[in-house]
């Protein structure tokens, strides 16, 4: 099997159970698990204004990749040192292993932060994935 290549490096990070704070709201680290190398391309997209004249951007993508397995993956894993977001120094993990999937991770690219609608492996081929994205730009994913 060929492998897709790609120009544009993803790095997935998936959400860890959280822990509660001083008034009881769990408060949840992203935790980064897998990169992955492949192409991003947009779906649809606009720019709207708001009722207050607040410009927000609405964009869905698609990234495609080549063939991998996002199940038992290792909470230990380290991609970098440093946030891809705030440029902050971190060293958390999760105990044992994880699945990625569209409720419980997320996908940096380019520095931009995209939510994972859903992950496609078309026909059940094992040849590539189709990972729908929402562009969720500085919300807190």
């Amino acid at each position: 099997m060929k492998a897709i290549g790609g120009n544009t490096l993803a790095l997935i990070q998936v959400k860890d159970e959280g822990s509660k704070n001083s008034i009881g709201e769990r408060e949840h680290i992203w935790v980064d698990v897998a990169a992955v190398k492949g192409y991003l391309d947009l779906q649809n997209g606009n720019s709207k204004n708001t009722t207050f004249n607040a410009k927000i951007q609405e964009s869905t993508h698609i990234f495609l990749c080549g063939y991998q397995s996002f199940k038992g993956l290792s909470g230990k894993w380290v991609w970098d040192t440093l946030n891809f977001i705030n440029g902050s120094i971190h060293d958390e993990t999760l105990e044992g292993t994880v699945d990625v999937t569209s409720e419980n991770a997320r996908m940096l690219i380019e520095g931009q932060m995209y939510q994972i609608q859903l992950i496609d492996d078309p026909m059940g081929m094992h040849q590539h994935l189709e990972i729908y994205l929402k562009f969720v730009g500085g919300q807190n994913g």
